[in-house]
């Protein structure tokens, strides 16, 4: 009879949230009979889950009694949306939700006060909820490939954010809360419908990486010059004509990049003025030269 009622126990902690109702092929199979515990992975630093590639329309029910989860990946399923039950998994560190289907975030996203890392890229979203900016930890953050035009003001209370992602959007300005993200180092903003970089661009006093490729953006602006960390600047594939005299300030531009993963200054599909196009040919080291000497006698 106890290894009856045990048996019972085990069933019941299966589906706990189910009371009884028949799973969904992909949840049947993710189980198994197991327990939802045995799912979880257990490294020396954290307690992760991966469903990635799971077939899943919908988040597990059992996923949120397992609020030990530090690392959750739910990337590359079928996901509409998910569920406001997210804020009990307060302990999670890092969240992949990219490649789904997902047109909305749950305000209680901003319940995981410990987040560092989050992907969203990918999905259907229009919009970012305010109460993400209260995930003052988060250093890493992806909303590429999506349909957002801006964010919440609030994200200048993400001061801890060092890497963010937004290309492949609809924005036709670079958000006025991006500039007072001081930590930023990479700065995506690439295939997006940019005309014009803002002044305000040289807050970013601590930014290596900044990518607006394939904009329409007309010109540069002299306070871009000012940000002396840039290590790689793309601004391919825009309608920029001249450079700004300053640019040879940039010195930790090493070459004129051909390759995307390259570092160094990116420029080319532009319709740059003559003699400028000739100019870059010759390399960095002669177009700064040319720069300089231009200043000089201006």
């Amino acid at each position: 009879m106890g290894t009856e009622h045990s048996k019972n126990e085990g069933r019941r902690s299966v589906v706990f949230l189910r009371k009884g109702a028949k799973l969904p092929a992909w949840e049947d199979a993710l189980l198994s009979g197991r327990e939802p515990k045995s799912l979880l992975k257990r490294g020396l630093r954290y307690v992760s889950l991966s469903l990635i590639m799971k077939g899943m329309t919908s988040t597990p029910d059992f996923l949120w009694g397992l609020p030990e989860v530090q690392k959750l990946n739910l990337s590359r399923n079928q996901l509409v949306m998910i569920p406001p039950s997210l804020g009990k998994l307060d302990r999670l560190v890092v969240l992949n939700l990219g490649g789904n289907c997902l047109k909305c975030l749950p305000k209680e996203i901003g319940l995981l006060r410990n987040l560092k890392v989050l992907f969203v890229n990918t999905n259907c979203l229009t919009e970012v909820p305010a109460e993400l900016s209260l995930c003052r930890k988060l250093e890493v953050l992806s909303l590429s490939h999506n349909r957002i035009s801006q964010l919440p003001l609030s994200f200048t209370d993400l001061t801890s954010l060092r890497k963010l992602n937004l290309s492949n959007n609809r924005f036709v300005q670079i958000p006025l809360c991006i500039f007072a993200l001081r930590s930023l180092d990479f700065l995506h903003l690439g295939s997006n419908r940019l005309e014009n970089i803002a002044e305000s661009i040289q807050y970013l006093v601590n930014l290596q990486i900044f990518i607006v490729e394939n904009n329409n953006i007309r010109s540069l602006p002299r306070s871009l010059c000012y940000i002396t960390t840039l290590e790689l600047l793309n601004v391919d594939y825009n309608a920029i004509q001249t450079l700004p005299d300053d640019l040879y300030l940039l010195h930790r531009l090493r070459r004129i990049a051909w390759n995307p993963m390259d570092k160094g200054l990116h420029i080319a599909h532009n319709p740059l003025s003559r003699p400028l196009p000739e100019v870059v040919e010759g390399g960095l080291d002669v177009l700064f030269n040319y720069l300089r000497e231009k200043k000089e006698h201006s």
